[in-house]
């Protein structure tokens, strides 16, 4: 079993690596940020929307919007949160390696280093061929990473976080000369210790470009950050975008 596929995980983990600052953050962003700018009617395609943190956002501002996730107590969760939104959804759990519905989307977008999860290259690469399928042509591709570059100049510091009712420690490690890299998570809460790690292809720009580019987009861009700033030494985010032509 991959880690993602293990519900214990987001049962144990929802809501530290989903906290109501990350909702907050997101709703921000989707009000300000020109890159999430959506008219009302626009058809958007949250790909591993997890408990709805962009999903309901977007709804709320107009947008039509689909999100899938392999995680069923993740889109319960979603399910939850756009109805105390008073949000209209829909919801579909599949893997995000075999989801196309062909030419559907205006805008398909991947969160919180949502993309790059598969061990297999080939599978990641499928991911965006399947990205492309589901856009409608003129549609955009948005990808979200925590990038290599930012990784390289930030390091892997451990970190301690006060939670609720409890702490997280959080500690990374580079992987496989700089091509992969894991997040190992420990919650102290209740006198219990639980533990859980997440591993994620890291990418460069240059890397993820050439990807897009080998998956058919065209006029990719990188931000670093969602004000659209320049992916330059103060980038705090890599954000690519494609256009299916």
């Amino acid at each position: 079993m991959e880690w993602f596929e293990d519900e214990a995980l987001w049962a144990d983990f929802t809501d530290v690596l989903f906290s109501g600052e990350r909702a907050a953050e997101a709703e921000t962003r989707a009000a300000s940020s020109p890159l999430l700018r959506v008219a009302p009617g626009t058809r958007v395609l949250d790909l591993g929307c997890g408990p709805g943190t962009y999903t309901v956002p977007l709804a709320r501002r107009g947008a039509e919007v689909t999100g899938v996730d392999l995680s069923a107590a993740l889109l319960d969760r979603a399910s939850k949160a756009a109805s105390e939104a008073g949000a209209e959804v829909r919801l579909v759990r599949a893997d995000m390696r075999e989801f196309v519905e062909a030419d559907r989307f205006d805008l398909v977008i991947s969160m919180y280093t949502s993309f790059g999860l598969f061990d297999d290259h080939e599978e990641n690469m499928r991911v965006l061929r399947n990205a492309r399928a589901c856009l409608a042509p003129g549609g955009r591709l948005l990808i979200d990473l925590y990038g290599k570059e930012v990784m390289a100049r930030d390091g892997a510091r451990p970190k301690i976080l006060d939670v609720e009712g409890g702490t997280l420690i959080v500690r990374g490690t580079v992987l496989d000369d700089w091509t992969r890299f894991r997040d190992d998570f420990y919650l102290v809460r209740d006198g219990r210790v639980r533990q859980a790690s997440i591993v994620h292809h890291l990418y460069s720009a240059v890397e993820l470009k050439r990807m897009l580019a080998e998956a058919g987009f065209s006029g990719i861009e990188c931000f670093g950050g969602f004000g659209a700033e320049p992916f330059d030494h103060r980038a705090r985010r890599l954000i690519v975008r494609g256009v299916r032509a």
